[in-house]
């Protein structure tokens, strides 16, 4: 009887005295007794490594989940595609359902960066400019796209990755200057054309 009861007391100390350096598997096993993890299955609907977290669109309507760095990387992945096929066990945290592990992931209809056709803002603009000087005010390789500028109190200029491609330059840094002609776009001004500074020094081919 008293071997049982100072065990049942260390147990009862072991829950109630040390919420503040619970272990990881504690917690596995304090979520799932009380907040229950949920599979779901889905696919990544976004994921910015830089930032570290992104979104799963779960299969059967549920809101979105959220999918933290620390979770991919506990389990062997470094970052997630858009499109990949994945399933998770996620919990219900305060701010929605997080995922907590992941089961499986299938890249194979990820849309990888490099390979991601842009259709939604590739629009091909007739410039209305003349060949002009802008600095790359700011450029995500991953999103595709761009903006630059002629200086403050001008109308930032868009600048899309297939735009970059059409004319041989692969990367574009804040703070570098380029040779643009622009027109209007859908949503405003946009690069028709773009060359490397310094470009214009050399002779026209008309």
């Amino acid at each position: 009887m008293g071997a049982k009861f100072t065990g049942e007391g260390e147990e009862g100390t072991g829950l109630s005295g040390e919420t503040g350096s619970t272990s990881r598997d504690d917690m596995m096993s304090s979520d799932a007794g009380h907040d229950a993890t949920i599979e779901v299955s889905g696919a990544i609907k976004w994921f910015d490594a830089g930032k570290g977290f992104g979104f799963i669109v779960p299969d059967n309507g549920m809101p979105d989940v959220l999918l933290h760095v620390t979770c991919l990387r506990r389990d062997g992945y470094q970052t997630a595609y858009e499109g990949a096929r994945i399933v998770v066990e996620a919990l219900n945290r305060p701010g929605g359902l997080q995922a907590f592990r992941i089961v499986s992931m299938d890249e194979s209809t990820a849309r990888h960066p490099a390979q991601m056709p842009a259709p939604r803002t590739h629009v091909v603009v007739e410039p209305t400019s003349g060949m002009v000087r802008l600095e790359v005010k700011w450029f995500n390789r991953i999103r595709g796209f761009g903006f630059l500028s002629a200086g403050e109190g001008t109308p930032d200029v868009f600048v899309h990755m297939e735009t970059l491609r059409r004319f041989g330059i692969t990367e574009l840094r804040p703070g570098q200057y380029v040779l643009v002609r622009y027109g209007n776009g859908p949503k405003g001004l946009m690069v028709a054309e773009i060359r490397p500074d310094g470009w214009g020094d050399a002779p026209s081919s008309h």
